[in-house]
């Protein structure tokens, strides 16, 4: 499929943005700037792809309504898409994705990062500007909870990016407008489903910041994200969006619910051909919350300045940070992920267009260190196996033993492994027992 090829040669790039439209020509957003990386596309050709990708029902939903949203998975890169008219005809935006749910290492985040959701109730903002990043970060401290904690967790996304697999917690996804009319909808739905965490992808209008707020009031951890510049933008932008006479109210709620906010933007790093998060993270010290009841949000900066002892982060200091690091951790080649797709590792799963496709599994190209690889150079492959059910392990044959015959692998050492239904101790209990050749 000609889509394919063009998703497959804008991640290659290193492109974060594709944009298609009829009779124009190919343009992506590569570290910020747009270029123009294919010849024009015609109106046709343009139709075809929308219809394929959409289906007949989302396809009749579009020509009514004049645009739709959707997340796939191309060959094995996650993707979402806002199909458009224009006055040219049919247009395409598309945001490349990471190609899988990565905890905050393999995001490229400082460890940090991890104790903010640590807390058991309380808000927590992911904010920034748009295409910074900020459904990536949110997706990774989600897996952090998911990698360690039994909790019950519900997203409302509009659309779904990201497809989790249940490890210790259970994570109901469910997606705007498809399975609630609204978010305001979703969030007074998800309040009466037994919730942990409530996961809110983007607070976009007073409604849904209020009912955010009242949620991470009563007892719930509440994950939203927002657009802003800066951490004190996102507060002020909060606050500002309520009438003025109920303004020191919601200040007053939201300094008493508040368990960090955290701001990106991204910074490419030439040496390593590479964009990477540069964040800003408030805490609620007592400061920070004097400082929010009081409205004074030009005064967040000299607070994040004088909390460094404390956990917070400025710009500047977590650039110190980033001037440190030499192992970055690089996104598989669009190459190891067409192989995994086409060697059958990533599967749809049942009921869903496309699964999320495990980039821990791709076979990393010559001089790219797969996703999972730490500083020292190995990797965890118990970890790594929970992200396919279904995927044939071959133990290693005993001293002594007769190697296969060409073409041939021994039924006795092929095991089918569940992994998604199995936690980390019950795969390292399986792999000794292959090991031992024990039943």
């Amino acid at each position: 499929m000609q889509f394919e090829e063009w998703i497959e040669q804008a991640y290659s790039l290193g492109a974060s943005d594709l944009h298609l439209e009829a009779d124009t020509p190919i343009v992506a957003r590569i570290r910020g700037d747009l270029q123009t990386v294919g010849g024009v596309v015609s109106g046709a050709t343009l139709m075809q792809v929308a219809r394929e990708l959409l289906g007949a029902e989302r396809w009749t939903d579009f020509v009514e309504r004049g645009s739709a949203d959707l997340s796939e998975s191309v060959g094995g890169i996650r993707l979402r898409a806002n199909f458009f008219q224009t006055v040219r005809g049919l247009g395409l935006a598309i945001r490349l994705l990471a190609p899988s749910v990565k905890d905050l290492r393999n995001c490229n985040l400082h460890k940090d990062l991890r104790k903010l959701v640590e807390p058991t109730s309380g808000l927590i903002i992911i904010s920034g500007p748009t295409g910074s990043g900020k459904s990536t970060t949110l997706a990774a401290l989600l897996e952090e909870i998911n990698a360690s904690r039994a909790r019950n967790i519900i997203t409302l996304e509009s659309p779904i990016e990201y497809l989790f697999a249940n490890r210790q917690s259970f994570i109901r996804q469910r997606e705007i407008p498809t399975h609630s009319p609204s978010f305001e909808q979703g969030i007074v739905d998800a309040l009466r489903e037994n919730p942990d965490v409530l996961v809110i992808s983007e607070m976009r209008t007073p409604e849904v910041m209020r009912l955010t707020l009242n949620a991470a009031e009563t007892g719930h951890l509440v994950l939203a994200t927002m657009h802003s510049a800066n951490c004190a933008e996102a507060l002020s932008r909060l606050c500002m969006s309520f009438p003025s006479d109920i303004q020191p109210s919601v200040r007053a709620q939201l300094a008493d619910c508040l368990v960090a906010v955290c701001c990106q933007r991204l910074d490419f790093l030439g040496a390593y051909r590479l964009r990477v998060p540069r964040c800003e993270i408030l805490l609620p010290t007592s400061g920070a919350k004097g400082t929010i009841r009081g409205g004074n949000f030009s005064q967040i900066a000299t607070v994040l300045q004088s909390g460094g002892e404390e956990g917070m982060w400025t710009y500047e200091r977590y650039q110190r940070w980033m001037d440190q690091v030499t192992d970055w951790v690089r996104p598989p080649s669009a190459t190891a992920l067409r192989g995994a797709v086409d060697a059958g590792v990533a599967r749809p799963a049942p009921g869903l267009r496309a699964a999320r496709p495990p980039a821990s599994r791709a076979t990393p190209t010559a001089g790219v260190p797969s996703p999972g690889a730490q500083s020292t150079g190995t990797q965890s492959t118990s970890a790594q196996s929970t992200s396919a059910p279904g995927v044939s392990r071959t133990s290693p044959p005993p001293a002594g033993a007769r190697p296969p015959a060409a073409g041939r692998v021994p039924s006795e050492d092929v095991i089918d492994v569940p992994a998604e239904e199995m936690d980390l101790a019950a795969l390292a209990e399986l792999a000794k027992k292959v090991v031992e050749r024990k039943p």
